[in-house]
């Protein structure tokens, strides 16, 4: 998004600085800021708001990389920038939504047996924190293996994903009038589930192999019209539809590893043909 702050010589051998892409930059800034604002919002107890600005900031993120790509105004600084932003919107802010939604409820909780009165009233922030940190070695893994990783899959589920789904559930339960503190333990489970799947070796699709410009066949442009009613009949129903929609995602990786394990054991329990 950034073009490196690269010196270079101009007319007369003065030294020059090369200036930045505005574009990609720009939505990678409003994809940044609907990450504050979230906070800003679950900082107020508007959790509604908070919830939706995570998902606005995944429409943006998409967004800054594509339109870097298709402008050739990628560089390693926008990059950079993007995890960074990334970190905000979707490593500190969802933890901090959950956590001021649900989690805080911890502190005045009643003793939990093995764990003791210590531990069990610190189990809130310590959820939070475990996502912040498995966010924090998602994207770091991420950067360190673009160059060699399969574009087709993610390894470990994908941090915009693993907001929304955090946030996703907030949002439904709170269209509900279900107050965190009834629902913590599913909150601090949902927590931890989704921050070690970041940093898990499950392969979660990517759908960067999909072609626009590539011909389908007709009965997928009909499941596609078919898609797009369906989006539009949920449309009252919209929380509860994402929140589905990426725990879904957030499963279809442990199905597809139980289905790939079941069936190598099904090979390994053939027995090798007879040799002369």
């Amino acid at each position: 998004m950034y073009e490196r702050p690269e010196k270079w010589l101009g007319k007369g051998g003065r030294i020059r600085r090369r200036g930045i892409y505005w574009l990609p930059n720009l939505l990678t800034t409003i994809a940044l800021f609907a990450g504050f604002f979230s906070i800003v919002q679950a900082m107020n107890g508007r959790f509604e708001a908070a919830a939706m600005a995570i998902f606005v900031a995944l429409v943006f993120d998409g967004l800054d990389g594509r339109v870097a790509r298709m402008t050739h105004t990628q560089s390693a600084f926008g990059a950079e920038y993007d995890s960074l932003s990334d970190m905000v919107a979707f490593g500190v802010a969802p933890a901090l939504v959950i956590y001021v939604w649900s989690l805080k409820d911890f502190s005045t909780a009643q003793n939990v047996p093995l764990l003791g009165p210590w531990l069990t009233t610190k189990l809130g922030w310590i959820a939070a924190f475990i996502y912040v940190a498995c966010a924090a070695l998602r994207l770091a893994r991420f950067n360190t293996m673009l160059e060699v990783a399969d574009k087709r899959f993610f390894q470990g589920m994908p941090s915009p994903a693993a907001a929304c789904l955090v946030a996703g559930m907030v949002w439904a339960l709170n269209e509900y009038q279900i107050r965190g503190a009834e629902v913590k333990w599913l909150a601090w489970a949902l927590t931890v589930f989704a921050g070690l799947t970041m940093v898990s070796n499950l392969k979660f699709y990517s759908g960067k192999d999909i072609n626009p410009r590539k011909s389908v066949s007709f009965p997928a442009v009909v499941a596609i019209a078919l898609a797009v009613v369906a989006l539009a009949a949920a449309a009252s129903t919209l929380p509860e539809m994402l929140f589905m929609i990426f725990a879904i995602y957030g499963a279809s990786a442990y199905v597809i590893a139980a289905w790939e394990l079941l069936r190598r054991g099904k090979r390994n329990d053939v027995p090798p043909p007879n040799t002369p």
